[in-house]
C-alpha cells in the first residue's frame, strides 16, 4: 500500500477528553467543546510553556488506502469573502466567482521551501498551533487566522484538531511565531470543529479542521492580527502559495516557510491536490493561497497543508475546498466564541 507522512509536529497531558458529538448521517461538521470556562482556558496558557512548545515532535496521519471508499469533495457555486490586514480598514465581505492573482509575483513564484522574509499580513495571520493528543504527547500543526462573523476563527487541518478517534485538548493558537517568541500572545480554543466525513472515518480527502479561539484581553483574534480571506469551489490547478511552520528535519519550527508554484491534481488516489514543496513535519494546516499579493501579505485561503506520500517527498498535498469545506467554515464563523 501507499503511505504518506504526517506533517503535524508532535510529551505530558492534562485533564482526560471529552467525548465528542456523533457524526450519524454526515450531517455537516462537527463541533467540540474544547474549553468551558477561564479557569479551563487560564489553566491551558498554564499549560503552554515555551519549553513543552519547543519540544513538540512529528506523528503520522492515516495511511489513505484505495479499498477504503473514499468519498469526493462536492463542488458547488464559487464562493469567496477577502481578508484584511489588522492595520487596515475593515472590508466588506465580497462575494465572487473566481478569485484571481491581484499582482505578479515573479520573485516568489516558484519556491520550494525558503524562509518567508518580506512582512505583511501573513507573519500576523499565519502561526503555529500546539495541542496535547490523546495518547499524551504534545504535537504541533500550523493554522490561519480567516475574516469571520465572529472574528475569532483559525482553519488547519482535520488532523490537527482531531486524530485516531478523539479532538485534541489544550489546544491553542500562536499566531506569527518566532523562534519560540509569541508576539501576538497564545490563543485558547473553546470549540473545535472539522467535517463529517474526517469526524466519522478520517477521510484524508476532507482533512480540514477550524477552531474558535476565546478573545484576548478583550480582543478578538481578527481585530488583533486581522484575517485571511477564504474562497471555496475555485478552479484547480492555479498558482499556489502555502506556508506553514515545519518542524522535522532540515527545519526546526522556528520560521515561517513558504512554497510556490502551480497545483496539480492528484493522480495516485485521492481527490486531493499537490504542489511542489519540502515542507516537513509541523506544517500541517498551514494556509493554501489564492490570489496572494506578495506585497500585502494577504489572499484567499484555498486549501491547507495535508499530507505527502512517502515516494514522493517534495511533494505537498492539500484537500479540495468544495461544499463540505465552506460548511465547516460557516459553522465555525457563526459559533459563540465563549
Amino acid at each position: 500500500m501507499t503511505a504518506v507522512t504526517a506533517l503535524a509536529a508532535a510529551g505530558p497531558a492534562q485533564a482526560g477528553a471529552r467525548s465528542g458529538p456523533s457524526a450519524a448521517g454526515e450531517p455537516g461538521p462537527v463541533r467540540w467543546s474544547a474549553t468551558d470556562s477561564s479557569s479551563e482556558r487560564t489553566s491551558v496558557l498554564r499549560y503552554w510553556t515555551s519549553q513543552r512548545m519547543l519540544a513538540a515532535r512529528p506523528y503520522d496521519t492515516p495511511t489513505p488506502r484505495r479499498a477504503t471508499g473514499f468519498d469526493q469533495p462536492t463542488q458547488g457555486t464559487p464562493w469567496a469573502t477577502r481578508g484584511a490586514s489588522a492595520a487596515l480598514p475593515r472590508r466588506a465581505p465580497l462575494r465572487v466567482t473566481t478569485v484571481a492573482a491581484r499582482r505578479p509575483a515573479e520573485v516568489l513564484a516558484n519556491s520550494t521551501g525558503l524562509r518567508w522574509v518580506d512582512g505583511g499580513a501573513v507573519v500576523r495571520t499565519v502561526g503555529r498551533v500546539f495541542f496535547t493528543t490523546a495518547r499524551g504527547g504534545n504535537a504541533s500543526c500550523s493554522g490561519t487566522a480567516v475574516t469571520s462573523a465572529n472574528k475569532s476563527v483559525v482553519m488547519t487541518a482535520g488532523h490537527c484538531v482531531k486524530m485516531g478517534g478523539a479532538f485534541h485538548r489544550n489546544w491553542v493558537f500562536v499566531p506569527g511565531f518566532d523562534n519560540g517568541r509569541r508576539p501576538f500572545g497564545t490563543w485558547v480554543a473553546t470549540r473545535l470543529l472539522t467535517t463529517a466525513q474526517w469526524n466519522a472515518r478520517e477521510d484524508i480527502n476532507f482533512d480540514v479542521g477550524a477552531a474558535v479561539v476565546a478573545p484576548l484581553q478583550g480582543r478578538t483574534l481578527v481585530d488583533a492580527v486581522g484575517g485571511q480571506g477564504v474562497a471555496f469551489n475555485q478552479p484547480r490547478q492555479r498558482q499556489t502559495f502555502a506556508l506553514g511552520y515545519p518542524a522535522a528535519a532540515p527545519f526546526d519550527g522556528s520560521a515561517l516557510i513558504y512554497c510556490s508554484g502551480r497545483s496539480f491534481n492528484d493522480t495516485v488516489m485521492t481527490q486531493d491536490q499537490g504542489l511542489a514543496c519540502r515542507m516537513t513535519g509541523g506544517s500541517s494546516g498551514g494556509p493554501w493561497f489564492r490570489g496572494f499579493d506578495g506585497a500585502t501579505g494577504l489572499g484567499w485561503l484555498n486549501s491547507v497543508n495535508s499530507f505527502k506520500y512517502n515516494f514522493a517527498p517534495n511533494v505537498m498535498m492539500g484537500p479540495f475546498f468544495g461544499n463540505e469545506a465552506q460548511a465547516l467554515y460557516q459553522a465555525a464563523q457563526t459559533t459563540n466564541a465563549l
